[in-house]
């Protein structure tokens, strides 16, 4: 491969990382308007889209060992190739928690009324986003701003799941006619959904961790 090929190669690959990454944050946003709107049609579209993520993924993974293999690159170029790889295993995962929540979004017919899920799912999109960019302009302070978000997503999840436990408490002791297994199956959705939305922070953060220690060498943000 001539210099300037392997260039093409490299901005290809940075160019496709950021495609696989719009592709899974446009699956999270369809999963979170499936659980709000109770639209199957939706859900059942994320969950078939999956293995196509999951494609783009194994193909991807593939050029950047070839990329290791082949090329042998050094310094800021191997830095990038091998946090390149590490970011597209982190949007593989945000891929299948979009996945979850469209499950859940079909056993719950979209019911998420005991916590704002949208405002917390908005939140972790948008971390997701600003991990992306900072890759794209290959903004270090940016990987920071990412890396200090998640602690502010980390107390509403926090806060929401304590809610949604009290909730079930206050329930329980004031009313014996409640349908005690029907409350159980939506309180355990709506904390399964809060767990995905926080992980789909600390990926992000592990996004921003890995663009960090390819722009500086520093792993700070890892661990």
């Amino acid at each position: 491969m001539t210099r300037d090929g392997y260039q093409t190669a490299l901005d290809d690959l940075r160019g496709d990382v950021l495609d696989l990454g719009a592709a899974v944050v446009a699956q999270l946003e369809d999963a979170l308007v499936a659980l709000e709107s109770g639209d199957q049609t939706i859900a059942r579209d994320v969950i078939d889209d999956d293995d196509e993520i999951n494609d783009r993924y194994l193909a991807l993974e593939s050029d950047c060992i070839d990329l290791l293999a082949l090329q042998q690159p050094v310094a800021s170029d191997l830095r990038f190739v091998a946090a390149s790889f590490k970011i597209l295993t982190d949007l593989e995962r945000v891929g299948d928690l979009a996945t979850n929540l469209a499950r859940y979004a079909l056993s719950a017919d979209g019911r998420t009324d005991e916590v704002d899920v949208q405002a917390i799912g908005a939140d972790a999109c948008d971390q997701l986003d600003g991990a992306l960019a900072a890759y794209d302009t290959q903004d270090a302070a940016a990987c920071h701003a990412v890396a200090e978000r998640d602690d502010d997503l980390d107390a509403l999840c926090q806060r929401a799941s304590e809610r949604v436990v009290r909730d079930l408490l206050e329930r329980e002791a004031g009313d014996d006619s409640w349908a005690a297994e029907r409350v159980l199956d939506d309180v355990s959705r709506v904390l399964l959904t809060l767990r995905d939305l926080e992980r789909v922070g600390d990926h992000a953060v592990n996004v921003a961790a890995r663009t960090l220690y390819m722009l500086e060498n520093d792993p700070e943000l890892l661990y």
